[in-house]
């Protein structure tokens, strides 16, 4: 098709424009080279399909455009789009440039279940300064990372801060797997004895000898099966451990020690002997603790000194006989029907499955797992009542929960119940709404998707241009 346009010349001597023509707004814009309907198709295909593929469409339809013309029309779209700026419930999360180098963060409006935004990167001043730029947000979905909850509340601190429900599970289930490996293993170091304060260096002799004494038997163990003649996936298959492991350790003619990173000045062991004289002479104020080390080369935090501080109070304040266990021990449960032992991640992700979902195999495991383990028939009792009140949309409960969490005396839900109650409001208030970060997690995955396929070319301009909805890039 074929449009004539007439050519006017202005008889004006002193008009800076000698000619001029004819404009057609709704056909094509001026000085453009092609129609608006033509871009419409090109900044279509681009959000669609990205460059090349949209390139090789375009030469189907008889319309050759080349895979540079369709991005820069895809991103001049984006730079003028008209976006909603009413947004209500955001959810923020990270994802990576390339994993555990560089990340970046999405904005997702959970009402209308749409991207946003795109930063590249995740910092808490870039995060904050487009949260303020937001006045209208009420509510922020976030997962457990701080540092979004920071960013919330320097950005928009007006919001409700709502904690993504999959990753309180996902925390917890670490929790009780970290639990479980510490079957027939060392716990922890106690820091002063039941007898009051004495060398702290004698508890931690005492403690790795019994991780010693723990891996002496897993040592003997190994070798008993392999002078049987077992192959490395014989024993791997009844252990439970990785053959990787399983063929190091049959190399050595005595279990490997683990190496120990040395201490530095950020720690406050480092200073352990100063610590402990000042302790038994009386000085136990941690503000006059900090300023003293201090003085001798302490680079750490407050926070950090007085964790060890906190430490040696509790057990001074325990009576003897009023000592709890620093776990529940107990060898490894094997599998009723194969023999084999039970993994801790197995466990784990049975201790928190309700049994009307568990299959008759997995049922009759977790009786195995309840029967065998001490640690497990209690950490499963807690972990239905977790289920059960993030169900139940009241977040009344938890706080009996959390006190019942931290008096189990086993130490990886200790520290899960104290950080659940670093930030109550935010897991209470993903117990009583109904946001998540669902939504986030799906952008994030189609994000991926968009990424790998536009390999070298996919910097923050263009995903953002193919991630906004159609709608905001017409």
């Amino acid at each position: 098709m074929k449009l004539l346009l007439s050519r006017w010349r202005c008889a004006h001597g002193e008009c800076a424009r000698r000619t001029f023509t004819d404009r057609l707004p709704t056909v094509a814009d001026p000085y453009a080279r092609r129609t608006r309907r033509v871009g419409e198709i090109v900044g279509l295909l681009g959000h669609s399909t990205g460059g090349r593929p949209g390139e090789r469409l375009m030469q189907r339809l008889g319309i050759p455009v080349s895979d540079d013309t369709i991005l820069r029309q895809l991103k001049r779209d984006a730079a003028v789009a008209q976006r909603n700026s009413k947004i209500r419930v955001v959810g923020i999360d990270d994802w990576s440039w390339r994993r555990a180098t560089s990340y970046g963060t999405i904005m997702v409006d959970l009402e209308r279940r749409s991207v946003i935004d795109i930063l590249d990167d995740r910092s808490v001043e870039n995060a904050a300064k487009w949260l303020r730029s937001h006045p209208s947000i009420e509510i922020v979905s976030r997962d457990r990372c701080g540092l979004y909850a920071q960013a919330t509340r320097e950005g928009a601190p007006q919001a409700r801060q709502v904690a993504d429900r999959f990753h309180l599970v996902q925390n917890l289930r670490s929790a009780i797997e970290e639990q479980m490996n510490l079957s027939g293993r060392a716990t922890g170091r106690a820091i002063l004895s039941e007898d009051a304060i004495v060398d702290a260096a004698t508890h931690r002799r005492r403690a790795r000898l019994a991780h010693r004494q723990s891996r002496q038997e897993i040592f003997d163990m190994l070798h008993a099966l392999r002078q049987q003649g077992l192959s490395y996936s014989e024993i791997a298959r009844r252990t439970g451990y990785e053959r990787r492991s399983i063929t190091k350790w049959l190399k050595f003619e005595a279990p490997p020690d683990r190496r120990r990173a040395a201490l530095n000045p950020t720690s406050p062991w480092y200073f352990e002997a100063f610590l402990a004289q000042c302790w038994r002479d009386g000085n136990r104020r941690g503000r006059h603790l900090f300023h003293d080390v201090k003085q001798r080369g302490y680079t750490g935090s407050f926070s950090n000194l007085e964790r060890l501080l906190g430490a040696w109070r509790r057990a001074e304040r325990r009576q003897a006989d009023d000592v709890p266990p620093a776990a529940l021990k107990s060898e490894p449960v094997r599998d009723p029907e194969t023999g084999h032992a039970i993994s801790p991640v197995v466990a784990a992700a049975l201790c928190i499955k309700p049994r009307g979902l568990l299959t008759d195999r997995q049922a009759r495991k977790v009786d195995a797992l309840k029967q065998g383990s001490e640690a497990f028939a209690e950490m499963r009792r807690l972990a239905m009542r977790f289920n059960g009140i993030l169900r139940g949309k009241r977040s009344a409960p938890l706080d009996a929960w959390i006190d019942d969490a931290i008096d189990s005396d086993l130490i990886p839900i200790m520290r899960f119940a104290r950080v659940l109650r670093r930030d109550i409001h935010a897991v209470n208030n993903a117990i009583e709404l109904p946001w998540s970060n669902g939504q986030a997690e799906g952008q994030i995955n189609r994000l991926k998707t968009l990424k790998r396929a536009m390999y070298g070319r996919a910097g923050p301009e263009l995903l953002k241009a193919r991630m906004l909805p159609r709608l905001h890039t017409k």
